[in-house]
């Protein structure tokens, strides 16, 4: 007999809603069933939950660590440690959590490896079975059960979840704050997502300098004598902790000491060739350092705005790991080159918020608030940036930055330290890839680099550079290329500017024959060097043969270049000084207001040339005895270069110092003297101690003080200069003769004539070996030296 009609459940053994039960028997069910099954009793406390790695074995404890968190009080809940792939940060979170336990600070200790979601999820749900003793089929309920377990617990727990690399694998995932327990986080991400109520983020950074030191000699101990060169490798692999345990494993691996590794370094061998193989890598590291980079620049790119953030770090690996300006990487030429290898179009805005997606991976470093320097890269991930990028590519890329590089150097350079930034990256660049600036001609921003160098009173640097550069330039285009010539040029400029005026017109005599070899006598650039030339010769003491040079030189620049152009301005100025320097000021004054007229009609009353020709009319108007209006000129000119150039810049400062040594017949050596104790105390604060500049306004105002009667303290000043010149410029150097001879005189001045006799001896003997038998100042030295002879 059946039991119901058809279509009618059974009555017995029916269950409506909801289950949840460890074991249920029914026939038939409607509703939900969440089915628990017992697995196993719940641990005991105190657990540690997950597998914590090991300490390093030369593990370092470092100075600029945080203390590990502790339970209770009004520290965070959650401390983040950020930063680049082989700082270090799950060293840093295996110490807090060890020290933590073996002080028995927490009852719990769950470690997870954090790389997905789906790994949090079912370390979470293993560990929700551990403490409870349940075991859920359905993982993500398993997770919920621990989060509620560590809300309601009064244990003192600890969970770090290690290495997350997606901020959003942690959404609803997060431990709870809870009054008894901490969470630690470490992850390369520095999304705001990182940030929230009662969490704390930590930037960590590399080994100081002696950590990585420590580091290096306990690694090594069993092999000391691989120790040779330690402090050099430390500084070349940037002190990044993953890259010195790698380096330190290979070096054993090899019984190689720490200079050869060095040498392969400097080799340009790709940096994955000098790590140890992924078997034999140390302290359970899960990948080599480039590998781990190699993750982060693909996470980076595909942050939007997609596609960016790869080739933007390829630009940044050939500039300047210590500080790009941001303008750089978001140029003109840059955010034309991001279209191009993307296919669509970027703009500058794109460029900037791929440099975030790059911070965001601990990739690279954003600091706005110093903006001449607000990218910073370790010089190890430039480095395998650079390995993984294919040779034709980093040639492209290496152009393109040279290009941006030039777009924002200002075309006058108010700013000193955007100055010395932009040279550092050019410099940067030269090195990472400088081979690629010579396609069928050098690379502009090579040049500019070394005119800023000049413009900005470093004429040893400038003379150097240009060195480099003509040697460069020969090898890859050859002894007779338009960009030899130049470099050459330059070079001898900056060589006579440096102290060397002998050796730069032998220079310019051998370079005037091949320019008008190669180029021809009337071409401008042997034109341009027939005029420094020409005041070469005045200078050295031959100035009526110079005039002659400078006339003739004058027709014919009037004749191939016309009476406007700006060299043929420049000579007639020059010509105009030189006839002050044989004796007729007047004429000189003549001369240069006409050039300064022109000068002001062509070029405009602030341009540089037309400060300078002002400039050198003061000079005149001075010596031509009107002093007034030679201060006034002076003033006018000193008002421009503020206006064009900015109150630091070298020539301005000069221009300062020169006023206050022109102090009107009212004023006194006392009244310059405290001018220029302020003009001295600004080339300090703008310049620099050692800037040729700063020691020439040191000079200028020891020898005031003695003019003023403080004779005691300008043979001390002057002292203290000297030693600071030899060690700065040389002891041959213009300057340095110049600061002996005044030394000499302030001696004699002091009573001791006999030691001024024997100053000057040396000085006219290094003068007539350095400048030559006709040079002014061989001449004033010989007048000089018959005076303090006479008082002897």
């Amino acid at each position: 007999m059946r039991s119901g009609s058809e279509g009618t459940p059974e009555r017995g053994n029916t269950v409506l809603g909801p289950v949840a039960a460890p074991l249920v028997q029914a026939h038939t069910i409607q509703g939900g069933v969440h089915h628990h099954t017992t697995a196993r009793r719940p641990v005991d406390l105190p657990y540690r939950a997950g597998v914590v790695p090991p300490r390093a074995g030369a593990f370092q404890r470092r100075a600029a660590a945080p203390e590990p968190i502790g339970a209770g009080g009004p520290e965070p809940v959650v401390r983040v440690l950020t930063g680049l792939g082989g700082v270090g940060k799950t060293q840093l979170a295996v110490d807090h959590a060890e020290r933590l336990w073996d002080a028995g600070a927490v009852d719990l200790l769950v470690w997870v490896t954090a790389g997905s979601r789906d790994a949090v999820v079912s370390d979470y749900a293993r560990v929700a079975a551990d403490l409870t003793g349940v075991e859920d089929p359905d993982s993500e309920l398993g997770a919920r059960r621990l989060l509620e377990w560590l809300a309601r617990t009064r244990a003192r727990w600890l969970v770090v979840l290690d290495d997350v690399r997606r901020p959003g694998d942690l959404d609803g995932l997060w431990p709870p704050a809870a009054p008894t327990g901490r969470v630690l986080v470490t992850t390369r991400r520095q999304d705001a997502a990182m940030r929230g109520h009662r969490r704390q983020v930590v930037e960590v950074g590399v080994f100081a300098p002696r950590e990585a030191g420590t580091y290096l000699r306990v690694a090594l101990a069993d092999q000391p004598h691989l120790l040779d060169g330690a402090d050099g490798l430390a500084a070349e692999l940037g002190y990044l902790p993953l890259a010195l345990a790698q380096a330190a494993a290979y070096l054993l691996d090899r019984g190689l000491p720490c200079s050869a590794y060095r040498s392969r370094l400097a080799d340009r061998r790709r940096l994955a060739a000098l790590l140890p193989d992924g078997g034999a890598l140390p302290d359970g590291h899960r990948a080599t350092v480039t590998a781990t980079w190699a993750l982060s620049v693909e996470q980076a790119n595909d942050l939007a705005p997609r596609g960016l953030a790869e080739p933007l770090l390829e630009a940044a690996s050939v500039l300047d790991a210590n500080g790009i300006p941001a303008d750089v990487l978001a140029s003109t030429a840059v955010v034309r080159w991001l279209s191009l290898v993307t296919g669509r179009d970027v703009t500058a805005e794109d460029a900037r918020d791929a440099l975030g997606c790059l911070r965001r991976l601990s990739l690279v470093t954003l600091d706005p608030g110093a903006p001449h320097r607000a990218v910073r890269v370790h010089a190890l991930v430039q480095r395998a940036t650079r390995d993984n990028t294919p040779e034709d590519r980093l040639g492209a890329v290496a152009r393109v930055v040279a290009e941006a590089l030039v777009e924002v150097w200002p075309v006058v350079e108010r700013d000193g330290l955007l100055s010395q930034v932009l040279r550092a990256n050019t410099e940067a660049l030269d090195r990472a890839a400088g081979e690629h600036l010579w396609r069928d001609d050098a690379h502009r921003v090579l040049f500019r680099a070394g005119r800023s160098l000049g413009n900005g009173g470093l004429a040893v640097q400038a003379r150097d550079w240009y060195r480099r550069l003509r040697d460069a330039a020969t090898s890859h285009l050859g002894p007779d290329h338009r960009a030899v010539l130049n470099a050459g040029h330059n070079h001898a400029l900056w060589r006579s500017e440096a102290g060397d005026p002998v050796g730069a017109m032998a220079e310019f005599e051998a370079l005037r024959v091949d320019q008008e070899r190669v180029l021809g006598a009337d071409h401008p650039d042997t034109l341009v060097t027939r005029h420094n030339l020409a005041a070469l010769q005045a200078e050295s003491g031959h100035p009526h043969q110079a005039l002659r040079e400078f006339e003739a030189l004058l027709a014919d620049q009037t004749r191939l270049l016309g009476p406007d152009h700006p060299d043929t301005l420049g000579t007639h100025g020059d010509l105009a000084s030189w006839y002050g320097e044989v004796g007729d000021p007047v004429g000189a004054v003549t001369g240069l207001e006409a050039v300064l007229r022109d000068k002001t009609r062509v070029l405009g009353a602030d341009h540089l040339d037309t400060l300078a020709t002002r400039s050198g009319l003061a000079r005149w108007r001075r010596e031509a005895g009107d002093v007034e209006g030679a201060v006034a000129d002076l003033e006018a000119v000193l008002a421009g270069r503020l206006r064009v150039l900015g109150p630091d810049h070298p020539a301005t400062l000069a221009t300062r110092g020169t006023l206050a040594r022109w102090h009107r017949p009212r004023e006194t050596a006392a009244d310059a003297v405290v001018e220029l104790e302020t003009v001295l105390a600004d080339h300090l604060r703008a310049l620099g101690p050692e800037h040729s500049y700063t020691l020439t306004a040191r000079h200028n105002l020891a020898t005031w003080r003695g003019k003023s009667g403080d004779v005691a303290g300008a043979v001390d000043e002057l002292a203290a200069v000297l030693a600071d010149d030899i060690r700065v410029l040389g002891a041959d150097h213009p300057d340095t003769l110049l600061t002996r001879a005044n030394l000499a005189h302030w001696r004699g001045e002091a009573g001791d004539a006999a030691a001024a006799v024997a100053d000057l001896e040396g000085v006219l003997a290094d003068r007539l070996r350095v400048l030559g038998s006709n040079h002014p100042d061989v001449l004033v030295t010989r007048s000089n030296l018959a005076l303090w002879r006479s008082r002897t």
